[in-house]
This record gives C-alpha cells, sequence and structure tokens, in this order.
C-alpha cells in the first residue's frame, strides 16, 4: 500500500516538473529579451505550452478525484451528472 503511494505522488511529479520548465523557458526568454533586445517568439510559445500542459493535467487530476468523492459543486457538474 505504501508504494502506491509514493508511486502515486511521483507520476504526480511529472506534470509539475513539466509546468515549472515552461515557467524557466517563458522566463529566460523574458530576461533575455531585455538584455539583448531580441524575443525568441517559438521558444516562448513551447515553454507556454509546456506551463500550461502541466496546470492542466493537475487540474484534471484533482478535478476528477474531488468528482468521485462528490466534493464537486452542481454548478461545475453536467445536467446528466446531477442525478
Amino acid at each position: 500500500m505504501i508504494y502506491q503511494r509514493i508511486l502515486a505522488i511521483l507520476i504526480m511529479c511529472i506534470p509539475g516538473v513539466i509546468a515549472i520548465y515552461g515557467w524557466t523557458l517563458m522566463r529566460d526568454v523574458l530576461f533575455d529579451s531585455a538584455s539583448l533586445g531580441t524575443f525568441l517568439v517559438f521558444r516562448f510559445s513551447i515553454g507556454l505550452i509546456l506551463f500550461l500542459l502541466g496546470i492542466a493535467i493537475i487540474g484534471g487530476f484533482i478535478f476528477r478525484h474531488d468528482k468521485k468523492r462528490n466534493k464537486i459543486q452542481p454548478k461545475l457538474l453536467r445536467k446528466k451528472e446531477e442525478k
């Protein structure tokens, strides 16, 4: 049982690391553009995609976890799920 929990925590760390790496890419592009004067759009967009992907995976996991335990407000559920 303890190994399953450790494995679940490690699996949930992967999207967090992806989001942190995306944030770091965006930050580096902004700081480099301030010092060099060139803005790398492709690198910034890759960072933004990685950041949003990581946050979406974590948010979806938390939403699904709370939905299974009936801790979601009724206005966030679809009509057929309320019944």
